[in-house]
């Protein structure tokens, strides 16, 4: 039955590809929102019939809202009085909570069983995206709170989801875990200290209160998490289920709140935002990856400290931008950047999922002219 459902979404979205085509056509683009948001919304469900696209759901979720929240920012940014704003906070420290009740002790560890890969990631991690932020947002001329928006997506510690590539190119998970884990707790002081140096320019930036923001927004949930996974351990498999869904859930919210938010700046300055986001997480997977290869790291971990880099962690960012005040301006470039890394990390942990470690052809060669003399 479900698999019937899922093709009857394929199909229906399929169908609404020519509609959305033939109202273009005749100039009713406005009109043709609720076909776009039925497509993405059909495709995000049929597609997990498919194996080698079901993990693309999430991002066309994305989409959907994206798309809900351009046609109709109305709908997202008050229902019923409510400012939905209000919501971008909770849902960050709901999605930090469930990252503290699938961490323990041990993803420290690896801090000092790895301390050279660690060091080498923290460095890259707060020191190429932030600097490539603001080289960005002074070259392409945008809008002072915009500007700071790119710097602080650049600013923000690394998310889950550079766990997953990692595990999925074949890198070292163990490590992944390790930097996402130390650079959330260093966010406090990281990242103020990088908005503070460059993007103060661009908009006043107070050290302690951004700092006490991120700590009551990632540090707490994660301790909060911590102890729940201590107390209950064994005994919640139910809440360790549930915390994946709940928190895509949670960032495709985000992400529609924001962008519904910022609509009419998006309309102005969109395609430019969109190619910075591109230019600044490919920056983050070149230079993270080569960064790496000239401390002499083997070809795992370059690849591990690559999503490292390149993904940042959109949903702190985004509550940030909320709690200055700027969710329409500086969260525009968090809204746009999470989507985005995403999709390209999944393609590029795709692409290397097929193609061992060079490390480990090179042993393979080793050991198999060994074994034939």
């Amino acid at each position: 039955m479900t698999e019937k459902i899922y093709r009857a979404c394929l199909v229906l979205a399929g169908l609404c590809i020519p509609v959305i085509i033939v109202m273009l056509a005749l100039g009713y683009g406005p009109e043709t929102g609720v076909f776009v948001i039925g497509f993405f919304t059909l495709a995000a469900i049929g597609i997990r019939i498919l194996p080698h696209l079901k993990g693309f759901s999430f991002t066309i979720w994305v989409f959907a809202a994206v798309s809900l929240a351009m046609f109709y920012p109305q709908t997202i940014t008050d229902v019923r009085g409510y400012n939905t704003e209000g919501l971008i906070v909770p849902l960050v420290q709901l999605i930090m909570f469930g990252m503290g009740t699938a961490m323990s002790v041990q993803d420290f560890v690896g801090v000092i069983k790895m301390p050279k890969g660690v060091f080498v990631g923290l460095v890259c991690q707060f020191s190429i995206m932030p600097i490539v932020g603001v080289t960005l947002a002074l070259s392409m001329g945008f809008p002072a709170e915009i500007a700071a928006g790119i710097v602080l997506i650049g600013s923000s510690p690394s998310g889950v989801a550079s766990n997953v590539m990692a595990f999925l190119a074949k890198g070292n998970l163990a490590l992944s875990i390790t930097l996402t884990a130390v650079a959330t707790l260093m966010a406090p002081i990281m990242t103020p200290f990088l908005m503070q140096t460059f993007a103060g320019q661009f908009v006043p930036i107070e050290f302690m209160s951004m700092m006490m923001s991120i700590i009551n927004m990632i540090i707490l949930p994660i301790a909060a998490g911590l102890l729940f996974n201590r107390i209950f351990r064994g005994r919640a498999q139910w809440l360790h289920d549930a915390m994946p869904a709940i928190s895509m859930a949670g960032i495709v919210i985000i992400i529609g709140v924001i962008t519904a938010a910022g609509r009419d700046n998006l309309l102005v300055i969109g395609f430019l935002l969109i190619l910075a986001a591109i230019i600044h997480n490919a920056a983050g997977y070149i230079l993270g990856y080569w960064g790496c290869r000239l401390f002499g790291m083997n070809e795992r971990d370059c690849r591990t400290i690559a999503f490292e880099v390149g993904m940042q962690n959109g949903g702190l960012a985004s509550g940030i931008a909320v709690e200055m005040g700027r969710a329409a301006t500086m969260g525009l470039a968090p809204a746009i950047f999470g989507p985005w890394m995403n999709i390209s990390g999944s393609f590029l942990a795709n692409w290397w999922r097929d193609r061992a470690p060079v490390d480990e052809e090179d042993v393979g060669t080793d050991e198999a002219g060994q074994t034939d003399d």
